[in-house]
């Protein structure tokens, strides 16, 4: 009973890889095959990018959990009227959950970006369809979010530097944030390391843009070491949001948030102010194509630039980078150790009606062909990094009163820890770091190495070399007969 309780406990805790489901293609396999497809597959997250009540029902009773989306055009009646926000909750959220594991609702789709009219109007959407779903009793299993393009920053390099563009930063990022902490959502971020590769290929190594550059890239400004531009990505919004949280409030009108539920003048967690985790609820990378228009607005990219770095084997490599990155469990990034990293790839299938002709990239995001055939090989389960070894060892940044917390729990539910006893093989070094270490380690070997039981709401991480602990080396190994 131990096991099973923690093990759900933990597992709730863990993050997510899933893939967006987009449908801009006369070609797509009918909805009941991409259910099997998902399925079949070990996809158990898609967003969607409307609230379509066919798709709804295919998903209900699958497991696989949905975020669907209020688009932009429904922005400003939703902002204007909390009877239609609740119209629009009961007939796409409430008629559907809990059969269909809904568990956020995006409001609009880079509105900074694609419909700029709407900027001031989408903080009230978001709260008039929290206080829908709130009015529910479903504000609880059901988040409100909106993911925002990561041109909303004006400054990403080096992350440290990170902060909103001006014309939106007080006005509207920060009752925005405040809004996430308040109701426990996440800021969501579209963040491509193809895109930003194709801006500056000089000067971001290729190996850095598909996460895995091995001489790593410093912040000057901190010290940080990043390996991956996924990282620095998501950073640069941790640091834009520390920022605005951590200034003084100016003055709000009532389409924002009431000063009364202004919340980050006390809430300090980590190495900075709170704030709302981060969510990359859309990126990828293409497999083909030859040219590409509009993203960044109005700019065509020759075919020599995308050619090149638009190929099936970086493709590969990225969104498996990601994958394994997820399931592993290794999810902190070099600012925020402990942070989650909840992700949706762009994209399910090629969808041969976007862009702007047959040889626009745009068109080759898919992970799979539209006959349902993989681009590339990739695994959502898991099972590779399993039949792997894999070591569990103690995250340190989250600090000792944390990490001994989780060792006294690990110890009482499993994990062997008479080696980390006074005057055992293992007690040096005698700190606490390295204790939690073996015992983190005992516990999620004798439970299999689920990534679920390597996680200790942040406390630890999953490694693939073997740690050595002082004169320890931590096994690898399940018990036989567990």
């Amino acid at each position: 009973a131990n096991c099973c309780s923690l093990y759900i406990y933990y597992i709730a805790d863990a993050s997510v890889v899933g893939v967006n489901y987009g449908t801009t293609g006369n070609n797509l396999p009918d909805v009941a095959s991409v259910v099997r497809l998902l399925q079949k597959n070990g996809i158990t997250s898609v967003r969607l990018y409307d609230a379509n009540s066919t798709v709804l029902n295919a998903l209900a009773n699958t497991g696989i959990t949905v975020i669907v989306m209020l688009p932009n055009n429904n922005i400003a009646a939703v902002a204007a009227s909390p009877s239609a926000a609740r119209q629009w909750v009961l007939r796409n959220v409430a008629a559907h959950y809990p059969a269909t594991r809904i568990h956020a609702v995006d409001v609009g789709n880079e509105v900074f970006l694609k419909a700029r009219s709407l900027t001031r109007q989408l903080v009230p959407a978001m709260v008039n369809v929290h206080a829908a779903l709130q009015s529910l009793g479903l504000d609880r299993a059901v988040k409100v979010t909106t993911p925002i393009a990561f041109t909303a920053l004006a400054e990403s390099w080096p992350p440290s530097a990170g902060r909103f563009r001006s014309d939106i930063a007080r006005p509207v990022m920060r009752p925005m944030l405040n809004f996430l902490l308040r109701t426990g959502s996440w800021l969501s971020i579209n963040a491509y390391p193809f895109f930003a590769y194709l801006d500056q290929p000089d000067k971001i190594p290729l190996d850095y843009a598909l996460g895995n550059y091995t001489p790593g890239v410093r912040d000057p400004g901190t010290g940080l070491v990043y390996h991956s531009l996924l990282d620095a990505q998501i950073d640069a919004a941790y640091f834009a949001m520390e920022k605005l949280v951590g200034s003084s409030s100016s003055s709000s009108s009532s389409a924002t948030v009431s000063a009364r539920e202004d919340y980050f003048a006390d809430n300090k967690q980590g190495k900075g102010t709170r704030t709302p985790s981060v969510h990359v609820q859309e990126h990828g990378w293409p497999h083909g194509g030859k040219k590409q228009v509009g993203k960044p607005p109005g700019r065509r990219l020759l075919a020599s630039q995308t050619s090149a770095a638009a190929s099936i084997a970086n493709a590969k490599a990225y969104n498996n980078y990601v994958i394994n990155r997820v399931l592993s469990g290794n999810t902190g990034t070099p600012h925020r150790p402990d942070a989650d990293m909840d992700t949706h790839i762009f994209s399910l299938f090629d969808e041969n009606l976007k862009g702007f002709g047959p040889s626009d990239i745009e068109r080759y995001f898919g992970l799979f062909y539209p006959n349902q055939t993989k681009v590339y090989d990739f695994d959502f389960r898991g099972r590779a990094l399993l039949a792997a070894a894999s070591w569990c060892v103690a995250n340190a940044s989250v600090g000792e009163a944390r990490l001994q917390a989780a060792m006294d729990y690990a110890c009482s539910h499993g994990a062997d820890c008479s080696d980390i006893q006074p005057g055992a093989a293992c007690f040096e070094p005698n700190t606490k770091a390295a204790h939690a270490s073996h015992a983190f380690n005992s516990y999620y070997q004798r439970y299999g190495r689920v990534t679920g039981a390597c996680d200790f709401a942040g406390a630890a991480y999953i490694v693939h070399r073997a740690p050595k602990i002082g004169k320890c080396v931590l096994p690898s190994k399940v018990p036989i007969g567990v």
